[in-house]
């Protein structure tokens, strides 16, 4: 089978496209014929060296796929041949390849509405932000969100979950056609997070009050607005840095204005409390068969091209979600 291979910490130009061997399978486990898989912003840091994680190397990236299942073992009971599936690798990754093998448990069977791009997309930016707005913020309907970064592929799947749990959305985003993407998928308001006291306006769009959470994938500069822009009582949930600097905080704010600055550590926790994890995961499902929403693929790239789709996620150029294609 054909696999994207890291086999140094490395830039993601070193990453190699390589024949590697199928395995048999253990008990409980399935092989799925990968269709789609997501690539993320983590995927790049894991490649690169500087994640929290470091794989063993020779390592295959990606932890997000959808197919369809080809071989079972024997105790298997939750899938079938030929069903088409969304799957979720833990830290060891195997989603850029053309098949993966993986527990049962870490199966989902998909609706007949959904595409296999559509799935692949799921896992990481949906099964994050549903654990942040849920296990961490504790986010209430009628409550206001404030959303770094709205038009990524992160920053549109909390527009739809924030919306689906019953909360107001601002979206904040870089340039007129991003903010009218969010407002597209269902985000109340949109402002310009690239002005200088842009917080002022969600402030206004508040009536003074400010907003209740706050969900940041970005960091840098939006950060230091965007802690000025929640109100008391409210919750600055950290999720990532993708605009490259990792900020500080004067930790008299949090004292002053009552709020709490919650790290949302998804991989761990999914890994940790994966019953919970996985109820997440089947309720996003639930709500895309119903129509709820979809996630927007943006582009997609062969799965030779993966250093090409890895780049155009670290340059924050794309909206939505990009994934790689088999087939």
């Amino acid at each position: 089978m054909k696999a994207i291979v890291c086999r140094a910490f490395a830039p993601v130009d070193q990453l190699a496209c390589l024949d590697l061997p199928s395995r048999s399978l253990a008990s409980g486990e399935v092989r799925i014929a990968i269709k789609a898989a997501g690539v993320n912003f983590p995927d790049s840091l894991k490649v690169e060296g500087q994640h929290q994680i470091k794989p063993e190397l020779p390592w295959v990236p990606g932890s997000e796929t959808a197919g369809v299942v080809t071989e079972v073992a024997a105790d298997v009971e939750q899938v079938k041949v030929g069903d088409r599936v969304m799957a979720v690798s833990r830290a060891d990754g195997g989603g850029f390849s053309e098949e993966i093998v993986l527990p049962q448990e870490r199966v989902f069977p998909l609706a007949p509405n959904m595409s296999y791009e559509s799935a692949a997309a799921v896992p990481v930016v949906y099964g994050t932000t549903l654990y942040a707005l849920k296990q961490r913020g504790q986010l209430r309907p009628g409550e206001c969100v404030l959303v770094l970064g709205a038009a990524g592929g992160v920053g549109l799947a909390t527009v739809h979950l924030a919306k689906a749990l019953g909360a107001r959305v601002i979206a904040a985003a870089s340039t007129p056609e991003k903010r009218e993407l969010t407002l597209q998928h269902g985000a109340d308001h949109a402002v310009d997070y690239t002005q200088p006291d842009w917080r002022l306006k969600v402030k206004e769009l508040t009536g003074g009050k400010g907003v209740d959470v706050v969900y940041d994938p970005v960091g840098g500069d939006a950060f230091d607005e965007a802690v000025r822009a929640i109100g008391w009582g409210g919750r600055y949930l950290v999720i990532g840095f993708t605009a490259g600097r990792i900020p500080t905080l004067k930790i008299n704010m949090p004292l002053v204005k009552g709020y709490d600055v919650i790290g949302v550590r998804y991989d761990v926790w999914r890994d940790g409390w994966w019953s919970e994890a996985r109820a997440n995961l089947e309720q996003v499902l639930q709500w895309c068969a119903e129509g709820r929403f979809q996630p927007l693929v943006s582009a997609s790239y062969p799965l030779a091209d993966a250093v090409q789709a890895l780049r155009s996620i670290t340059s924050r150029q794309t909206s939505g979600k990009v994934v790689l294609v088999n087939g």
